[in-house]
């Protein structure tokens, strides 16, 4: 039976982080998902003048369908980052720790630090970094105030 330590040691390397693409990609794929947003558009429209020539609304399907151009809409402000990034040729951020950090990360993956000017959810104690599922700090062992106050956070 092998050891503990032996199972670790067998286990592949993590995949290295990727850079940002190049603009080209980014744009490329940019065109796409205004071209499907375009027909998603379309397609909620004539979907809407169906039901009302037929007088039978399922706001189920127009609910979902509006959440995939939500959602679709997410990732275009992702991708229009992503390339205003590329295009001022701004290099990925870097953790106190030194480690790079991913675009659109909120705390640092290498020591947990937060990666923005303030904390996404801190302990009201003594302000060390939480995860959002966190139910006690780390450092103090102050109960966190829930999910109330991720909102709170987020919103301000």
């Amino acid at each position: 039976m092998a050891s503990l330590l032996d199972r670790f040691r067998k286990q592949p390397a993590p995949p290295p982080r990727r850079s940002l693409p190049p603009p080209g990609v980014i744009r490329r794929e940019r065109r796409a998902l205004l071209k499907l947003r375009e027909e998603k558009l379309r397609d909620l429209g004539g979907l809407i003048l169906e039901m009302y020539r037929r007088d039978r609304f399922r706001e189920d399907l127009l609910s979902e369908r509006c959440n995939d151009l939500v959602s679709l809409d997410a990732r275009l402000r992702e991708v229009d980052e992503m390339l205003d990034a590329a295009r001022r040729r701004i290099p990925a951020g870097r953790c106190d720790c030194g480690a790079p950090l991913p675009w659109n990360s909120h705390f640092c993956p290498n020591c947990g630090r937060p990666a923005g000017e303030q904390p996404v959810v801190a302990c009201e104690t003594c302000g060390h970094p939480l995860p959002a599922d966190g139910r006690f700090c780390a450092a103090c062992g102050a109960a966190s105030a829930g999910r109330e106050s991720v909102a709170e956070a987020q919103q301000a």
